[in-house]
C-alpha cells in the first residue's frame, strides 16, 4: 500500500497547497516524488518522533492538513503523549501514517510490530483509526480523512486490490454477499487477503456475508451486518491486532448492547510471540492462527 499511499498523496498535494508532509527520517527509495513535488512542505524531522508529533500540531494549528508518516510502532508508541495532548486534546487536522500495521516488518522483530496500535490510539480522545483493507481503498479513505478535520490514525500494510466493488456501510465495507448466508465474516485491515482464500479453497464464497472494518472503535454496526448475523448467528472476525482493544472486543460489546444473539462466536487474533523466535509476516500469523489453512479451519468448524 506504500506506493499507492505515495502516489494519493502527490496527487492531493499538487491539488492542495494546505497539505505539509512530515517523515521521521523514513521513506528512502519511496517517498522522493513527494519530496519533489512539495518542496518546503516536505519536512524530514529526523529520528525524534515526539518532537515531529508536537510540531505537525502546531502547523496544524496555523490551518494545514498536516500528515506524520512513519513505521507504525515508531509513529504510535514513541510519541504517544504527544498524541494525546498536542493533537487529539485539541483536535488538530493531523493524519498520522503507520506502515506496516501488524507483523508487517516481521524478522525485525517486536520493536517494529504494531499489533496493540489501535488499543493504543482508539482510546484517546478525538481519533480515529482508519485501517485499509485492500491497495485501491488507500485514495477515497486518505481524501476523506484529509477533509475531515478530526485527529487520525492510517494503519498501511500489504495487500491486493479488492476483487471487486465494495459497498460503504458506515464504518463496515461489504466485501461479499451471500443471497442466504450461512456464516458471517468481519476482517480488519489486510488479513481479509487470507480470509477470501481460506473462504475459496473451502467453497464458502457463496455461503458467506464478508465485511471489512476499516474505521475504529467502532461506534455502531449497520443494519446489512445485524441482519445477516441474526440469519446466520454464526460470526468469524479475524484481526492482525491483539484481542485487547481489537475489533473483536469492540464488535462483542456492541453485539451485547444491541441484544443481538450469536451462537457460535470466533474471533482469531494477534498472539504476540508464541514460540519466543521472530520470523516474517506468515509466520507470526501461522503462530497466531491468522494464516489462510487455519482461518479455514475455523470456518469449517463453525459449520459444524
Amino acid at each position: 500500500m506504500r506506493n499507492e499511499f505515495s502516489n494519493t498523496i502527490e496527487k492531493l498535494a499538487r491539488e492542495d497547497d494546505k497539505i505539509v508532509f512530515l517523515t521521521g527520517d523514513l521513506g528512502f527509495n519511496a517517498l522522493e516524488n513527494l519530496q519533489k513535488v512539495l518542496g518546503k512542505r516536505f519536512i524530514n524531522a529526523g529520528i525524534a518522533e515526539q518532537s515531529m508529533v508536537s510540531i505537525a500540531a502546531g502547523i496544524a494549528h496555523k490551518g494545514y492538513k498536516v500528515i506524520c508518516y512513519s513505521i507504525a510502532p515508531f509513529m504510535v508508541f514513541r510519541p504517544l503523549e504527544q498524541i494525546r495532548n498536542d493533537v487529539c486534546f485539541h483536535k488538530k487536522h493531523v493524519v498520522l501514517v503507520g506502515n506496516g500495521g501488524g507483523y508487517g516488518y516481521g524478522i525485525m522483530g517486536s520493536t517494529h510490530h504494531a499489533i496493540s496500535d489501535i488499543a493504543a490510539l482508539g482510546s484517546l480522545p478525538n481519533m480515529k483509526c482508519i485501517v485499509p483493507a485492500f491497495s485501491d481503498d488507500v485514495e477515497p479513505m486518505l481524501s476523506e480523512l484529509l477533509s475531515d478535520p478530526s485527529p487520525a490514525y492510517f494503519r498501511l500494510g500489504s495487500s491486493k486490490a479488492s476483487p471487486q466493488k465494495q459497498q460503504r456501510l458506515g464504518q463496515f465495507n461489504q466485501v461479499l454477499s451471500s443471497a442466504k448466508p450461512q456464516l458471517t465474516v468481519i476482517a480488519l485491515g489486510p488479513i481479509v487477503m487470507n480470509v477470501l482464500d481460506a473462504l475459496t479453497k473451502n467453497n464458502l464464497l457463496d455461503k458467506a456475508d464478508l465485511f471489512t472494518a476499516i474505521d475504529l472503535p467502532i461506534k455502531d454496526i449497520p443494519l446489512n451486518i445485524t441482519d445477516s448475523i441474526k440469519k446466520t448467528k454464526k460470526l468469524l472476525i479475524a484481526e492482525e491486532h491483539v484481542e485487547v482493544g481489537g475489533l473483536g472486543q469492540s464488535i462483542a460489546l456492541k453485539l451485547s448492547e444491541m441484544n443481538i444473539y450469536v451462537e457460535r462466536f470466533k474471533a482469531l487474533n494477534a498472539k504476540n510471540y508464541v514460540s519466543g523466535l521472530y520470523g516474517d509476516q506468515q509466520f507470526h500469523q501461522a503462530e497466531s492462527g491468522l494464516d489462510s489453512e487455519n482461518v479455514g479451519k475455523e470456518l469449517r468448524a463453525l459449520f459444524l
